[in-house]
């Protein structure tokens, strides 16, 4: 496994510290930065390098780190997220915004080897998801969730910062990029032929060269698709299993 990236946030230095100590004696943890508010979280969570958990302190001057999960809805991936606090009663806002587990302070060595225990579980999981195909794709609207099947997917355009889902005929928005769909989808039946467009192939129905490397893909319902020469070879290895 990859070094597990850790963001540590407090407004107590001396809290810092400590947490940063206990690491230390986890060798397959690695302490990426370090924040001393809500907002320098908030910053380094939607613009920073990307972390694998974050250890949040609940209450801080400027913004709570329930209120900095708050802030976050809607964007991912998500890191896991470890609350940190002196104070019990915020336990249950804890897990309302997605945490994995919650540190009383001050932090007792073995109740926190048992979090990171916990934490090496999850990413375990986490990575082992990723690496299967997705046989569905979650939706979010507001108020609710639905699912897409990947079967039913006719093709995937990227469109600034979002992704819009082609399926029977309806368009579908993820907030995500076309390379983290493009990696949850089964290779064999997704094939990437434009910066911005993933094809279901299944739904194909013709290919004609164009001009330069460049073809004009024509799908089962009439839709039509142009590829770029940058994607030309992605386009050949799969006519080559036709072996033509």
């Amino acid at each position: 496994m990859e070094p597990i990236r850790t963001l540590l946030v407090d407004d107590e230095p001396l809290a810092r510290r400590r947490l940063a100590q206990l690491l230390s004696e986890a060798p397959d943890f690695t302490i990426s930065g370090e924040c001393r508010n809500g907002a320098e979280a908030l910053a380094a969570l939607q613009q920073g390098p990307a972390v694998d958990v974050v250890f949040l302190d609940v209450q801080m001057p400027d913004l709570s780190g329930v209120q900095v999960l708050r802030q976050l809805e809607g964007e991912g991936p998500w890191p896991l997220v470890v609350f940190v606090t002196a104070y019990d009663q915020y336990t249950l806002q804890a897990f309302e915004t997605h945490a994995v587990d919650y540190l009383l302070k001050p932090i007792d060595e073995e109740r926190f080897q048992g979090c990171l225990a916990h934490l090496r579980r999850l990413l375990t999981q986490r990575q082992a998801a990723a690496v299967a195909p997705a046989e569905q794709l979650l939706v979010k609207q507001p108020g609710h969730y639905y699912f897409v099947a990947a079967e039913q997917v006719q093709y995937l355009e990227a469109r600034g910062n979002y992704v819009t889902v082609h399926a029977d005929g309806r368009q579908h928005q993820l907030r995500a990029t076309l390379a983290q769909l493009e990696s949850r989808l089964d290779p064999q039946g997704f094939l990437r032929v434009h910066r911005s467009v993933v094809v279901n192939t299944r739904y194909l129905k013709e290919l004609r060269p164009w001009t330069r490397g460049e073809y004009l893909l024509t799908l089962l319902d009439g839709t039509h698709l142009t590829s770029s020469r940058g994607y030309a070879d992605n386009i050949q290895r799969f006519l080559k299993g036709f072996a033509l």
